[in-house]
C-alpha cells in the first residue's frame, strides 16, 4: 500500500470514526426525546396536533439534508474542487438564490398551514393547535436547507466532524425546550424542533467560515443545480414514499397497528443508518472521481462503499431477527407499552429486516447516479418500479406483516435496478464485482443467525438484558470469524475488489 493510499485509509477511517461516534449520539438524543414526549406529554389530542406539524421537518429532512441537497450539491463541490476553482466563489453564486427560495417555501407552507392539517388530518380534535405548531415548525424548511448547504460544502471539502453533529444539536434543541417549556405542552417541541434547526446551522457555521472564509464574488459562470435537483427531489419523495403508504394501509387495521409499524422501522433503520456512514464520508471522493472521469478509482470507491455497508447491515439484520422481541422490550416495553405491544413490533421488525440489505444499497448507490449528468432519472424511475410493488403487495387483508413485506419486496427491487444500472449508466462496474464479495458475506450471516437462535435458547431463563448482550455477542462473534475465514471482507482492504483483479 502506497503512502497516499495509507493517508487517505487512514483519514477516511477517522472520518468515519468520528461520523459513527456523533451519529450514535444524535440517535441516542432523538430516543432520550422521544421517552421524554411520552413521559410528559403521553398521547393525547394535543401531541396528536404536535405529530400533524412534525410532517414538515419529516418531510423537510430527507430533502434539504442528507438527500437531495446532499446528493447535488457534493457533486457541485467536489467538481469545483477538482478544477481548482476558489469555493468562495461558488457559494457566493448559489448561497443567495438558496436562501431567497427557502425563505419564500418557509411563508409559503406557514401561510397554507390550515389547508396542509386539513388535507393530513381531517379529524383531528385539535386542529388550531396544529396549524400553530406548524407554523413555528416550518420555519425548518429554511434552516434544514441552510444545515443540508452547510453539511455539503464541508464533506466535499473532506470536513465531516461539523455536519455529523447536527442531529446531537437538533435533539439537544428538542430536548432543551420541552424541558424548560413544559408548561405549554406539546407545544414546547414544536419550538424545539424550530430552535434545533437552527442549532444545525450554528454547529456547522464555525466550521464552514474557517474552512471557506467570506463568500468571493466573481465573474466566472457558475451552473445552477436547478435541473439536477428536481429528479433528485422525486427520487427522495418517493422513497419517503413508502412509509406514507404503510400509514395508510395501516389505518384500516386495529388500532395500534401504525405505530407498532413505527417503532419496528424507526429500530430496523438504525443498522440501516450507520452502514451509510462509510458512504457519506466517501461520497466527496465518488463524486471527484466521476467527475475526472477516473473510471477505475469510481469502480473501487463504489465496490468498497457497497461491501462495507453489507458487512454492516448483514449481522445487525441477522440479530434483528433473532433478538427481536429482547430489543424491543429493553428498549420500549415500559408503561403503556405492553407485552402485547412488543410482539406485535417484534414481529413487524423481523420482517422490516429482511429488506435491510437493500435500503444500505440503495443508499449507496443511488449517490453514483447523481454525480453524472443525464444519469438523474434513473433512481427515480427504479425508485418508482420499487413503489409500486410496495403499494401492490401492502394490502390490509394481509395485516402488518404483509406492509412490511411489502416494504422489504419494493425497497429489494430498487436495489437490484440500481446495481444493474451502474455499468450502462455511470462507471463500469459489473455486478458480479458486488455479489462476490456480498455472496460471501451471506453464509457469515447465515452462520451468524442460526448460533445467535441456538445462544439464545440456551439463556432462556436470563433476564431480557442479559439474554439480548449474550445472543448478539455469538451473533458478532460467529459472523466475524466466518467472514476472516471465507475472505469475504478482504474488498474492504485490497486495492481492487476481489473479482475485478486484473480486469482495471
Amino acid at each position: 500500500m502506497t503512502t497516499a493510499t495509507s493517508a487517505t485509509t487512514s483519514a477516511t477511517v477517522k472520518a468515519v470514526s468520528v461520523t459513527a461516534v456523533l451519529t450514535g449520539l444524535g440517535s441516542l438524543l432523538g430516543f432520550v426525546r422521544d421517552l421524554l414526549l411520552g413521559m410528559l406529554f403521553g398521547a393525547d389530542a394535543g401531541t396528536d396536533a404536535f405529530l400533524v406539524a412534525w410532517t414538515i421537518p419529516e418531510t423537510a429532512a430527507p430533502l434539504l439534508i442528507e438527500g437531495a441537497m446532499a446528493f447535488v450539491l457534493v457533486p457541485l463541490f467536489s467538481r469545483w474542487i477538482e478544477l481548482g476553482h476558489d469555493v468562495r466563489e461558488l457559494v457566493s453564486a448559489t448561497l443567495p438564490y438558496l436562501c431567497l427560495g427557502l425563505v419564500a417555501l418557509s411563508l409559503l407552507t406557514a401561510a397554507a398551514a390550515p389547508w396542509l392539517v386539513g388535507v393530513l388530518a381531517p379529524g383531528i380534535p385539535r386542529p388550531e393547535m396544529a396549524v400553530d405548531c406548524m407554523r413555528v415548525a416550518s420555519v425548518t424548511i429554511l434552516t434544514f436547507g441552510l444545515a443540508g448547504y452547510l453539511s455539503a460544502a464541508l464533506r466535499s471539502h473532506q470536513s465531516f466532524t461539523a455536519p455529523a453533529a447536527i442531529y446531537v444539536a437538533y435533539n439537544v434543541g428538542i430536548v432543551a425546550c420541552v424541558v424548560a417549556l413544559r408548561e405549554q405542552g406539546a407545544y414546547a417541541a414544536a419550538v424545539g424542533v424550530a430552535a434545533g434547526g437552527l442549532g444545525m446551522v450554528l454547529v456547522q457555521a464555525p466550521a464552514f467560515l474557517r474552512r471557506f472564509g467570506r463568500p468571493r464574488r466573481t465573474a466566472r459562470r457558475v451552473p445552477l443545480p436547478v435541473l439536477a435537483f428536481l429528479p433528485v427531489a422525486v427520487f427522495t419523495l418517493a422513497r419517503q414514499c413508502q412509509v406514507f403508504v404503510e400509514r395508510f394501509v395501516g389505518s384500516s387495521l386495529p388500532e395500534g397497528s401504525i405505530s407498532h409499524l413505527n417503532y419496528a422501522q424507526k429500530i430496523a433503520q438504525v443498522p440501516m443508518v450507520l452502514s451509510l456512514i462509510v458512504a457519506t464520508v466517501s461520497f466527496p471522493q465518488l463524486a471527484r472521481a466521476i467527475s475526472a472521469g477516473d473510471d477505475r478509482r469510481a469502480r473501487r470507491r463504489m465496490a468498497r462503499d457497497l461491501v462495507a455497508a453489507s458487512a454492516i447491515v448483514l449481522p445487525a439484520a441477522a440479530a434483528l431477527i433473532v433478538c427481536a422481541p429482547d430489543l424491543v422490550a429493553v428498549l420500549l416495553q415500559y408503561g403503556a407499552f405492553t407485552a402485547a405491544d412488543t410482539e406485535a413490533t417484534a414481529h413487524i421488525m423481523r420482517v422490516y429486516a429482511l429488506g435491510l440489505l437493500g435500503q444500505a444499497v440503495v443508499g449507496a448507490v443511488s449517490r453514483a447516479y447523481f454525480c453524472r449528468t443525464g444519469s438523474y432519472w434513473y433512481p427515480t424511475a427504479a425508485m418508482a418500479a420499487g413503489l409500486a410493488v410496495t403499494v401492490l403487495l401492502a394490502r390490509p387483508s394481509w395485516g402488518t406483516t404483509g406492509i412490511a413485506a411489502a416494504n422489504a419486496a419494493g425497497i429489494t427491487l430498487t436495489a437490484v435496478l440500481l446495481v444493474a444500472g451502474l455499468r450502462r449508466r455511470v462507471i463500469t462496474l459489473p455486478p458480479r464485482a458486488v455479489a462476490g464479495p456480498i455472496g460471501g458475506l451471506l453464509p457469515a450471516a447465515t452462520a451468524a443467525a442460526g448460533a445467535g437462535w441456538a445462544v439464545r435458547a440456551l439463556t432462556a431463563d436470563l433476564p431480557e438484558l442479559v439474554r439480548l448482550a449474550v445472543t448478539g455477542a455469538a451473533i458478532a462473534a460467529v459472523f466475524c470469524a466466518v467472514a476472516v475465514a471465507t475472505r469475504a471482507v478482504t474488498a474492504l482492504t485490497d486495492d481492487t475488489p476481489t473479482r475485478m483483479r486484473g480486469r482495471a
